[in-house]
């Protein structure tokens, strides 16, 4: 699992480690860290690191130290290294004398400085670090509109964007690598941070750190949450799911909600709605029942919502009077959002929200009695976002968009890596719905239920989509559910949509 902190606490972790450590032995850590990683990149690129051109973007503090210090390294080792000092009167001193040292040069000119930038084999950004708030400054601006050849190696974090939100305030520099230190940030695993930071590699430097409250899970962690029937088993014992979908008019919504449902872990699905005929047609193994969730018979957990309609509200009502786990989606979000979160105050089984940004907003307005927010702002905010949603409503709520952010009302938050722009489709969400109420009929607890959908369906969405990627459709999606399943099992590799690695 990937563990993300917020700047405060590497902060911390960083004074408590520097105390120990003679003075200037943390930041040689990450410099060495950072120019292997700039070397394997330049010997991958040219073939090797001799004659190379390097620039190195150094701001002030800390961070243009490490880029610095990491260009003396590669200037040692026969790159053409130039320092393009952003805040002269700021440089890292002995950053600066160490560059000098190995045969760089540093240059204020930013006449130089850009066109240095535009032909370098390789950039460090140096130019802004984790403290960094409010976007670029202007003497920066030029270099993140500025055409370049080369890859750009963001130090930490890319430059612009804030390392506890992933929020992008103004202009920042597109990294094609993020090198960070100690712990990922969550701005690196969050977009719009993430689409700015490229491929992330960790370098450890030995900080001592508390259990993270954001997280984002990997392979081996869904395998070891997915659910397997054992010798014992039988359909009741894997957990039956009910499924409360559907209309006259959006049938389809009812097919793919069971869909995703079927493929979700959960032995039998129980079907309640307008569209019982289409999906017995569709899906035969379905249990359908007359009426609504309240005379369904024994379930393990409801999905209330996709494609509801007129229905909506009185399937949403009688599910949320049951006592098993109730997933809400769709138009059963926008009937809550009307109802508020008192709709929530006696539940005492686990409810999942599963909004996008504009159920959101509404939800936020049913919480506070308001104009809904804009949902651009709240999709540039995601954590803060779920995280106010979950502790509104007192349930675990599933914000997607293009970063799935899963927040429980304790403050927890795991980041799905997966995902691809052509899930960007009808009905996609409404195979996600059916694919975690599955899981929680299965046993899952809500943020596992929500974070192990997010990251099968994402997986989902780029097998159907295929490679380079191509238009696909909802129903695709859900059929490719077996096979990443298989995959995830097996532990096959499978790329992410952020690809984050370790060193």
């Amino acid at each position: 699992m990937r563990h993300a902190h917020p700047v405060e606490t590497v902060r911390a972790a960083e004074a408590a480690l520097m105390a120990r450590l003679p003075e200037g032995t943390l930041m040689q850590r990450a410099a060495v860290g950072l120019a292997a990683t700039c070397a394997r990149l330049l010997t991958r690129r040219r073939g090797r690191v001799y004659g190379s051109r390097v620039t190195v973007l150094a701001g002030s503090g800390d961070n243009g130290g490490d880029a610095l210090y990491a260009g003396a390294a590669l200037a040692r080792r026969g790159a053409r290294v130039t320092a393009v000092l952003l805040v002269p009167e700021k440089a890292h001193p002995g950053g600066l004398a160490a560059l000098r040292a190995a045969g760089g040069r540093a240059t204020v000119e930013r006449e130089v400085g850009l066109a240095d930038f535009s032909r370098a084999d390789l950039v460090l950004d140096g130019i802004v670090g984790i403290g960094g708030r409010g976007g670029l400054r202007p003497e920066a601006r030029p270099y993140a509109r500025a055409a370049r050849t080369g890859v750009v190696v963001a130090v930490d974090l890319p430059s612009g964007v804030d390392a506890d939100t992933g929020e992008v305030p103004g202009e920042a520099l597109r990294a094609d690598v993020t090198v960070c230190f100690g712990t990922y940030k969550p701005g690196l695993l969050v977009d719009p941070g993430a689409e700015y930071a490229g491929v992330v590699q960790l370098v450890g430097i030995g900080l001592e750190l508390p259990e993270a409250d954001v997280t984002a899970l990997q392979h081996a962690d869904v395998a070891a949450l997915l659910p397997v029937p054992g010798a014992e088993s039988d359909k009741y014992r894997r957990g039956v799911v009910g499924v409360a979908a559907g209309s006259a008019t959006y049938p389809g919504a009812a097919l793919l909600a069971v869909a995703g449902a079927l493929h979700g872990g959960a032995g039998a699905v129980r079907y309640v709605g307008a569209a019982a005929e289409e999906v017995v047609r569709r899906f035969p193994e379905t249990l359908v029942t007359e009426g609504g969730p309240a005379g369904a018979g024994r379930v393990q957990a409801w999905v209330v919502g996709p494609g509801g309609g007129e229905g909506a509200r009185q399937a949403l009502t009688e599910a949320l009077a049951s006592d098993v786990p109730v997933l809400v989606d769709a138009d059963g979000l926008t009937e809550l959002g009307r109802l508020g979160p008192d709709a929530l105050a006696g539940r005492t089984a686990p409810t999942l929200l599963t909004p996008h940004t504009g159920e959101a907003a509404r939800l936020l307005a049913g919480a506070g009695g308001g104009t809904p927010p804009a949902a651009g702002d709240l999709a540039a905010a995601r954590l803060a976002t779920a995280r106010r949603l979950a502790a509104a409503y007192r349930a675990t709520v599933l914000l997607k968009g293009s970063t799935t952010v899963v927040a429980d009302p304790g403050g927890a938050v795991r980041v799905n890596p997966t995902g691809t722009s052509w899930l960007a489709t009808a009905g996609s969400g409404d195979v996600l719905a059916g694919l975690a109420g599955s899981l929680l009929a299965a046993g899952l607890a809500p943020l596992d239920a929500g974070s192990v959908a997010a990251y099968l369906h994402g997986l989902a969405g780029r097998e159907a989509a295929g490679r380079p990627g191509a238009p696909t459709t909802a129903l695709a999606v859900a059929g490719a559910l077996p096979a990443v399943w298989r995959a995830v099992r097996e532990g096959a590799p499978t790329e992410p949509g952020h690809p984050v690695t370790a060193s």
